[in-house]
């Protein structure tokens, strides 16, 4: 059996504060390869005063809050990614609930594809921001074409000889040029009894689906006919 890597978005809503230590674009598991490209959006967000509410998607005090953060982001304290996102996905993941057996092949498998970071693990630390791969920003231009490149170049080097299930929704898999001779990829869809995708529904399906991932002995044949009430994983090999 391959070793398992599960491909997850992030949750645009993020826990705040953190009481981890000051982020910077070196921090994490890819640090070293991601970094400089991290500190280009860091500071195309501070340039940017941490974004307007067309870029950013949100408005009123949640508006205030994300630019605040984003315009702090090198330095600010941070959170485990695990802790840091609390949207839909990573509430029904729960990581925090799995045994301790699970939580450490979480931090083996679970890598998360972002506009802040390109490419981190579900333990690397990270601080509150928002931002989304499907804008433009700044000189940068959209950024899930801009991060493509290096993107697509860790993760073909990260996932060699892997199960790879990506659970990405089409706006982060625009990030990623994937090449499938080097790592045995799956990609999930979920559809509802009439054979139609799924798109904000499928969400605690994604982490209800890669919780019990995370604790399968087999995990091909976990998803061989995997489903959450009416949604039904569908696998394109």
């Amino acid at each position: 059996m391959p070793p398992l890597t599960i491909l997850l978005p992030p949750s645009e809503g993020k826990t705040p504060g953190g009481d981890g230590p000051p982020w910077t674009p070196a921090s994490g598991r890819y640090g070293r390869s991601l970094g400089e490209h991290r500190g280009q959006v860091a500071a195309a967000l501070a340039e940017a005063d941490g974004g307007d509410a067309a870029l950013l998607g949100a408005k009123g005090d949640l508006l205030e809050r994300a630019r605040a953060a984003n315009r702090a982001v090198v330095g600010a304290p941070t959170l485990p990614a695990w802790r840091r996102y609390e949207g839909v996905v990573w509430e029904h993941l729960d990581l925090g609930s799995l045994s301790s057996e699970a939580r450490a092949t979480a931090r083996r498998s679970v890598l998360v594809v972002s506009a802040l970071t390109g490419v981190s693990g579900v333990a690397d630390p990270l601080p509150d921001h928002r931002l989304k791969l499907s804008v433009r920003l700044g000189d940068l231009g959209r950024l899930d074409r801009w991060w493509r490149p290096v993107v697509s170049d860790t993760l073909d080097r990260a996932l060699r000889g892997r199960l790879v299930i990506d659970l990405l929704p089409n706006e982060h898999r625009a990030a990623w040029e994937p090449d499938p001779q080097r790592y045995d990829l799956r990609r999930v869809r979920f559809t509802d009894g009439s054979g139609a995708a799924i798109g904000h529904g499928a969400k605690a399906a994604k982490g209800l689906l890669a919780r019990a991932l995370l604790g399968a002995s087999d995990p091909e044949a976990l998803l061989d006919g995997w489903s959450h009430g009416p949604l039904r994983a569908e696998v394109e090999a």
